[in-house]
């Protein structure tokens, strides 16, 4: 009798084949050995087994005993796999102390560490911010669509101010998109303490620095993944990004009166006006602006009217020659 191979499988994935001629086995009481030809796998994992008074026959082992079999089998796999995981870690313990080293405090932290989502990237946060007495430094670009659950905008409050009890200050870096968010002007309003915020039309990806020993950055694009790093270096570089960009940015909190437009052409419209003259999308120019493409594209609308533009082209043209993108914010 000709037929497909029977798969190969374990007892916990008993075929289709298997199943139902243990079940009929199991209800008759009995199987012949050709009825069982389908499923090779009854005889292999014991569940069928030949009658002493015809070898031609064979009789189901009852299921509970056969589930107890199949245990101890297990367990003995596991136990096989427990004494190796032993003798490898008898063999590789003179490797591991000759490659170890010795300068190296027990227990130390990691230079760089990875945290996964965004639960333990919080408690990574928290943990380092309940040891600081400094400074706190933020960039926090704007991320359309996306908002803050309720509780992790509590705690995130909470620990702001638990540091700048403890006389520490806070600066935070905002994209210009968020100048007018109710949340962010909430926020500090509830803080007590040196807390300051400051905006630029193009900020970096999200960072935290921690006293400036410690920086928080994304590892990938959806920001369920973050680098802990405690680099002395590299967090003295992230210290200086944020210092130079501190320095351009315009302040948000303390309050501070609106700036006003210059020749009819604001600075929002002013930085649109750079971004077309580079060459960007429309795309490119709310991406990196953090806002979304229908007010990229109404305010490119207001500067074109603004400087009597027909087309793209002329447009570029006479934002060159007007100078805006020279002048000084």
């Amino acid at each position: 009798m000709s037929g497909a191979p029977h798969p190969q499988h374990g007892p916990e994935e008993l075929c289709t084949a298997g199943t139902e001629l243990y079940e009929r086995a199991l209800r008759e009481g009995r199987l012949s050995r050709v009825e069982a030809e389908p499923a090779p796998c009854l005889l292999a994992f014991g569940l069928l087994q030949p009658a002493i008074a015809d070898l031609d026959r064979l009789e189901p082992v009852p299921a509970a005993v056969a589930l107890q079999e199949l245990l101890r089998t297990s367990a003995e796999r596991i136990a096989d796999e427990r004494r190796r995981e032993t003798r490898l870690a008898r063999a590789f313990e003179p490797l591991l102390r000759a490659g170890a080293d010795p300068t190296a405090a027990v227990g130390e932290t990691p230079d760089i560490r990875v945290h996964s989502g965004p639960d333990r990237i919080n408690s990574a946060i928290s943990h380092a911010m309940a040891d600081a007495s400094a400074e706190l430094l933020t960039i926090q670009p704007h991320v359309a669509h996306t908002t803050l659950p309720l509780e992790r905008r509590a705690l995130s409050l909470d620990r702001d101010q638990a540091l700048l009890d403890r006389g520490g200050r806070i600066r935070t870096l905002y994209q210009h998109t968020l100048r007018h968010a109710p949340t962010v002007h909430s926020r500090y309003e509830l803080l007590r303490g040196d807390a300051q915020a400051r905006t630029l039309n193009e900020v970096t990806e999200r960072l935290i620095v921690v006293d400036r020993g410690i920086a928080f950055i994304p590892a990938n694009k959806d920001r369920t993944l973050a680098l802990e790093i405690r680099v002395p270096a590299l967090v003295d570089y992230f210290v200086t990004v944020f210092d130079r960009f501190w320095h351009l940015a315009t302040p948000l909190y303390p309050r501070t009166p609106q700036q006003p437009s210059v020749g009819g052409i604001t600075p929002r419209q002013r930085a649109i006006a750079t971004l077309l003259i580079e060459g960007h999308t429309d795309a490119a120019i709310a991406e990196r602006l953090g806002m979304n493409i229908r007010t990229a594209r109404l305010h490119i609308a207001k500067l074109a009217a603004t400087l009597g533009s027909d087309s793209r082209a002329q447009l570029g043209y006479l934002i060159a020659r007007s100078g805006m993108v020279d002048r000084e914010p």
